[in-house]
């Protein structure tokens, strides 16, 4: 367990007023650099601000600690053109300002999984359409939607020209000079979990769990590919092959073109954070979320490409960084017939040359103060560790193209942390760390799975970073009923916090036994929606007095 004197000189209070990171850092948020002109004795002004979070609560409701309150932003199946609908299971969210004060621009928001029961009103057991699968189809992929600030509300713009969908069924390049299982071109882009943003301000969208909808192709011991169904049986009405997914999926908010990049590997991407070096090269970080997988990193050898380069995954036990690059290693030359083949079974690959299982690495976000790699890791049940941890990964120099590294742990849950199973993070202006849990839908308030009873609903928390509190998890917000935050997105002045709240009554039998009714529309169903926190509390965690 790390304590919280420990949390604090892990996460670099001392470091509060400094930057280390490079201020072309493009990474999922913005205003960084502005961090520069907080000066210590602005720190010590602040010290007297005391956090009243909240305690763990079961509630079909978005509830906050005091000093904040939100709205809700859209909602699943609200139209956003006379075309299109918002989509379902909202998760990722990032915001790109179209205006020079950020009250205008156009948010990007993932839609990660289906569930039959609300969406087509398919039922297992029963005979199914292709017009139901069509319907799944077109509630995953990425919603983008101009929004803009008036009267001090959100709101979005309704048939703006920018407002689009991105779906199973819409056909995206591919960037690589291989055909993957010989297409060019792909069909759909799904399982859309966290994601990042370039420094060219396009979007990168990541597909997580693509094994529920096209299945996956195993290999036995003789090599010998084997279909292995999926949950959604989506493979019944489509042929589409399960290698056309598990990749990052970069999108043109402006135009809603997009690409999958074959260079960063194929496995259930969380996220992907870039870094832009000196030189315009840059440095991907992604975590494939699943129990025993791994951690990579993708280092480009020519300037903004996500195409020229290197994978590596991480060896945590030794500190190093191994080159999944096929002419370099032997031991994938005796399994595989090319690079492509390697960057389609990365998961093998980096098994093959001896990288660190992890406890389901999920978000990876770029300390601003430090410059150090914060993952969260999850949990991994059938090793005992439910509760999850958060890593500290520190470049060699916090140089992010070294091939060295060491890690410690900033934060371990369980309950005297008072948290539990970590996903999404997200660092605001005064580099205070927020993240959001992940406790299962079927672990959660379940009586037959003790070790979660305590952390009740899933929530939002936030690690001080300064003032009598520094280092202190406290809880700042609690999920509906079955529901987990996802997408923690800041706006540009940092008045707004952009929040998922994804599958709110995802346990629900049918729908004449919904487990959640939130956010209670008239019709009464359980509804994935964006919502904006903002308050006093939020302006004050950031400083936001001292910027006016």
């Amino acid at each position: 367990m790390i304590k919280r004197r420990s949390f604090l000189s892990l996460l670099g209070k001392g470091a509060a007023g400094t930057i280390l990171l490079p201020s072309l850092y493009i990474g999922c948020r913005n205003r960084v650099s502005e961090l520069t002109t907080v000066a210590s004795d602005r720190m010590n002004q602040l010290k007297s601000i005391v956090l009243k979070g909240m305690k763990p609560i079961s509630s079909d409701n978005v509830e906050l600690a005091e000093g904040l309150s939100y709205k809700t932003l859209v909602k699943w199946m609200d139209p956003i053109s006379d075309a299109d609908t918002f989509g379902f299971n909202n998760d990722f969210t990032c915001f790109i300002p179209l205006s020079d004060n950020g009250d205008d621009g156009l948010l990007w928001v993932n839609h990660e999984a289906t569930n039959p029961i609300f969406v087509s009103k398919y039922k297992r057991g029963d005979d199914r359409t292709i017009e139901q699968v069509q319907k799944e189809m077109y509630s995953v992929g990425g919603s983008i939607i101009r929004v803009k600030k008036v009267d001090d509300n959100w709101q979005i713009i309704h048939n703006d020209p920018y407002n689009r969908r991105i779906t199973a069924q819409t056909e995206l390049a591919i960037n690589w000079d291989t055909p993957i299982m010989g297409k060019t071109t792909i069909i759909g882009t799904h399982s859309n979990c966290s994601g990042g943003i370039t420094p060219w301000g396009t979007i990168l969208t990541c597909e997580e769990n693509y094994q529920d909808y096209y299945g996956e192709t195993v290999y036995d011991q003789n090599n010998n590919a084997i279909h292995q169904r999926s949950y959604a049986a989506w493979e019944d009405f489509y042929n589409y092959p399960a290698e056309h997914y598990g990749w990052v999926v970069e999108i043109d908010p402006l135009t809603g073109k997009g690409m999958k990049h074959i260079a960063l590997g194929r496995f259930c991407h969380e996220c992907c954070t870039l870094v832009e070096l000196e030189d315009k090269r840059v440095v991907a970080y992604s975590g494939d979320d699943a129990n025993d997988e791994f951690i990579y990193k993708f280092i480009s050898s020519k300037p903004g490409s996500l195409k020229e380069g290197t994978l590596y995954v991480a060896d945590t036990v030794n500190g190093k960084w191994i080159s999944l690059d096929y002419e370099k290693q032997p031991a994938l030359q005796e399994k595989f017939k090319n690079q492509t083949e390697v960057l389609i079974r990365a998961r093998e690959a980096a098994r093959l040359v001896g990288a660190s299982p992890q406890d389901r690495p999920e978000d990876i976000e770029i300390d601003p103060i430090t410059g150090h790699v914060v993952i969260a890791l999850t949990n991994n049940k059938p090793k005992n560790q439910y509760h999850g941890t958060i890593l500290k990964l520190i470049e060699t120099d916090n140089q992010y193209d070294s091939l060295s590294f060491t890690t410690e742990a900033l934060a371990t849950g369980g309950k005297e942390s008072g948290f539990s199973c970590p996903d999404n993070l997200v660092f605001d202006l005064a580099g205070n760390l927020w993240f959001t849990s992940d406790i299962s839908g079927g672990s959660m308030n379940n009586p037959k799975v003790t070790e979660y009873l305590e952390f009740k609903n899933n929530g939002l928390f936030v690690v001080l970073r300064h003032g009598e509190e520094a280092g202190k998890v406290i809880q700042i917000a609690s999920a509906p009923m079955d529901a987990e935050f996802t997408g923690p997105w800041f706006s540009p002045d940092y008045k707004t916090l952009f929040l998922s709240v994804q599958h709110p009554g995802g346990n629900s039998s049918s729908l004449n036994q919904l487990t959640s009714t939130w956010p209670h529309d008239e019709d009464g169903l359980p509804k994935p929606s964006v919502i904006t926190i903002e308050g006093d509390l939020l302006e004050k965690l950031n400083f936001l007095d001292k910027f006016q």
